[in-house]
């Protein structure tokens, strides 16, 4: 592992944090300081994990909207 990537995944950013980075990221919605902000505290591999464990909330979300909709009868 390079020393940059070592550095990196020693940041002391908390998961938290890492989680309120990715949701607004997931609306697009971010301010450059505060990209800067996360760039520099953020743990990389915190990051991916918040990733997929927001994809698989959206993901559940949708499935819980799609079935919601078929059991009420509406798209018939």
């Amino acid at each position: 592992m390079s020393d940059g990537l070592k550095e990196a995944a020693q940041r002391k950013g908390s998961f938290a944090q890492t989680m309120k980075a990715v949701a607004w990221s997931f609306f697009g919605v971010r301010k450059s300081r505060d990209y800067e902000q996360d760039v520099a505290q953020l743990n990389p591999v915190h990051v991916i994990i918040a990733g997929v464990i927001g994809a698989a909330v959206f993901i559940g979300v949708l499935m819980l909207v799609v079935n919601w909709i078929i059991a009420s009868g509406v798209a018939k």
